[in-house]
């Protein structure tokens, strides 16, 4: 199996790209800002183990994880995989930034103004099973840093777990669509019932495990979990 990340000089996003082997089919998840996009690095990775892209997946809809889908699905004709709630993101991502806030900054220094979707965008739920690349990829909403934010469970083993969970942390809450108490939610009962030995892929940072972070991390423990939640925390 071929796993590769991609840290997108803006905001360390971390791009995945999952192949079951050289020569094979792959797809490719969050590729993130860079300028003018992060189309090369992943053409390289692509080109490197002959691979054929066949879809793009978006765990949420922040630009620094959709930066780069719109031209990355249109150069390889592929779809991309957002889930509904945070659809609307994709063509208009300013509809979740901080108004004012750093990334509009940065969009206002490269002179960008709009963006547009993909040629083919499907949208995702809770329970979805996608069969991508000879992988099987459960769909678990979960949100809490964006009300569409979703994580990615491949094959049982491993999990995309994008600005939901990181090691030894969590993503923050504070953000337009975010919500402290859907985040305990989804920690709760989407990430804690997990199998230890799934391995966590995150949308920034080192990888984990759920095992690891179960002893750790101090989002997962009781004390935060059982904790009032406080409004825009």
């Amino acid at each position: 199996m071929i796993i590769e990340s991609i840290a997108a000089p803006y905001y360390g996003t971390n791009c995945w790209i999952f192949a079951p082997s050289k020569n094979s089919e792959c797809f490719i998840v969050d590729p993130g800002m860079a300028i003018p996009n992060l189309l090369e690095p992943i053409k390289e990775v692509v080109n490197r183990h002959n691979l054929k892209p066949i879809a793009t997946l978006v765990t949420h809809g922040h630009l620094d994880h959709t930066f780069t889908v719109q031209p990355l699905s249109d150069k390889y004709g592929i779809p991309a995989y957002i889930h509904s709630v945070d659809r609307r993101t994709l063509g208009d991502p300013f509809k979740i930034l901080v108004k004012d806030g750093p990334i509009e900054t940065i969009l206002k220094e490269m002179g960008i103004s709009s963006f547009k979707e993909p040629h083919d965008v499907r949208e995702i739920s809770d329970g979805l099973l996608l069969s991508i690349a000879g992988f099987s990829i459960e769909v678990i909403h979960a949100p809490g840093h964006t009300a569409g934010s979703a994580m990615f469970l491949v094959d049982g083993e491993h999990l995309i777990s994008g600005d939901v969970l990181f090691a030894g942390a969590i993503g923050r809450t504070d953000l337009p669509t975010g919500s402290s108490a859907d985040m305990k939610k989804s920690l709760e009962k989407k990430v804690l019932p997990l199998s230890n030995e799934v391995i966590v892929l995150p949308g920034h940072g080192p990888q984990s495990t759920i095992a690891r972070e179960r002893k750790n991390n101090p989002y997962l423990q009781r004390t935060f979990l059982d904790a009032p939640s406080v409004k825009g925390e």
